[in-house]
C-alpha cells in the first residue's frame, strides 16, 4: 500500500490533466507552456540543487550509467536491426522505432516518481539518466535520420543546430554547473537554496499535468497490434534488460530500483519532436507515447512491487 499511495497520486495528476483537456476545461495548447516551464525552469533548478549538494564520489556512479545507458543502446540497436532485417524498413524508420523503445521520459515521469520514493538520491539518478538520453541517445538518433535522408544541403545547418541544442540543453547545463559547484566544495546560500527549492517543487505538478493535458487516445486507432508490441518492448523488455545489467554490475538495491524505473517510464516526448521534424513514423511515435503513458500505470506498479 505504501508504494501505491506514492505512485497512484502521480498518475492521478496525469489523469486530471487529461480530463481537463478532453472536457474542454482547459485548452490543450496550455500543455506546451507548462512543459516549457517544467523543462526550462523547474527541472534545471531541481537538478542543480540536487547535484550541487552531493559530494563528487556519489555523483560518479559509473555502474548505474553503464546499466541504464547500456540497456538503452542495446534495445535501440536490437529494434533497429530487427526492423531492417524483418520489416525491410529504411534506416530512418528503423531508427525511429528503436527510439520509441529506448528513449525514456526520465525527466517528466521518472524524476517525480523517484523523488517520491528515494528523495534526493532518486532525483540524482533521474538527472544522470536524463543527461544520457539528451546527450547520447538524441544525437545518435539525429545522425541516423540525417544519414537516411542524405540531404547534403541541410547537413551543416542541422549539425550546428544539434550542437547548439545539446550545448544549451537546460538539464545538461544544470548538471554541469552542479558538478562544478560540488567539485569546488562551495555551500549554497540559504536564500538561493530556498529559491531553487521552490522552483523545483513546481516540476511534478506542471510536468505531469501537462502530459495528461496533451495526451490523446485518438492516435491509437489502427495498427493496435504494432503499437502494443512497441509498448510491451518499452515497458517490459527494456526494464528487464536494465535489471539484468544491474545484477551483472553488482548495483545495490536502491540504484537498481532507480535504473529500472528510469527504463520503465513512457517513451520520451523528444522522440515525437524528431519524428515530426523528419516526417518519419510520426503516427507510430505519437501512438506509442500515448499507449506507454496509459499502460505504464500498471507496469510501473508491477515493477515497483516486484523490486
Amino acid at each position: 500500500m505504501h508504494i501505491g499511495s506514492l505512485i497512484l497520486p502521480i498518475f492521478a495528476i496525469i489523469l486530471t490533466g487529461w480530463l481537463a483537456g478532453v472536457s474542454g476545461y482547459l485548452p490543450r495548447t496550455v500543455a506546451g507552456a507548462l512543459m516549457q516551464f517544467a523543462y526550462y525552469v523547474a527541472m534545471p533548478a531541481l537538478v542543480f540543487l540536487t547535484v550541487a549538494k552531493e559530494p563528487l564520489a556519489s555523483l560518479l556512479e559509473w555502474r548505474f550509467l553503464a546499466a541504464f545507458g547500456g540497456s538503452s543502446l542495446i534495445c535501440f540497436a536490437a529494434v533497429l536491426l530487427a526492423s531492417r532485417i524483418v520489416l525491410r524498413a529504411s534506416l530512418g524508420k528503423s531508427a525511429m522505432l528503436g527510439a520509441i523503445v529506448s528513449m525514456t521520459n526520465t525527466g517528466f515521469v521518472a524524476l517525480p516518481i523517484l523523488r517520491a520514493l528515494q528523495g534526493q538520491h532518486g532525483v540524482l539518478a533521474a538527472a544522470v539518466a536524463t543527461v544520457f538520453v539528451g546527450a547520447i541517445m538524441f544525437p545518435a538518433l539525429v545522425i541516423l535520420l540525417e544519414v537516411d535522408q542524405q540531404s547534403d544541403s541541410h547537413k551543416k545547418m542541422r549539425a550546428s543546430a544539434l550542437a547548439k541544442q545539446i550545448g544549451t540543453n537546460p538539464v545538461i547545463l544544470a548538471t554541469i554547473l552542479g558538478l562544478l559547484w560540488s567539485v569546488g566544495g562551495l555551500a549554497l546560500p540559504a536564500p538561493v537554496a530556498t529559491y531553487l527549492g521552490i522552483l523545483g517543487e513546481a516540476l511534478t505538478p506542471c510536468a505531469l499535468f501537462a502530459i495528461g493535458l496533451d495526451l490523446s487516445v485518438d492516435e491509437l486507432r489502427g495498427h493496435l497490434n504494432r503499437y502494443a508490441l512497441l509498448a510491451a518492448l518499452k515497458l517490459v523488455a527494456m526494464p528487464f534488460v536494465v535489471y539484468g545489467l544491474c545484477v551483472a554490475a553488482g548495483l545495490d538495491r536502491t540504484l537498481t530500483l532507480a535504473a529500472v524505473i528510469c527504463a520503465a517510464v513512457p517513451t520520451a516526448k523528444s522522440a515525437y519532436v524528431l519524428a515530426s521534424e523528419y516526417d518519419v513514423e510520426k503516427t507510430s511515435t505519437g501512438a506509442a507515447i500515448s499507449m506507454t503513458t496509459l499502460f505504464s500505470i500498471v507496469t510501473l506498479l508491477a515493477w515497483l512491487y516486484w523490486l
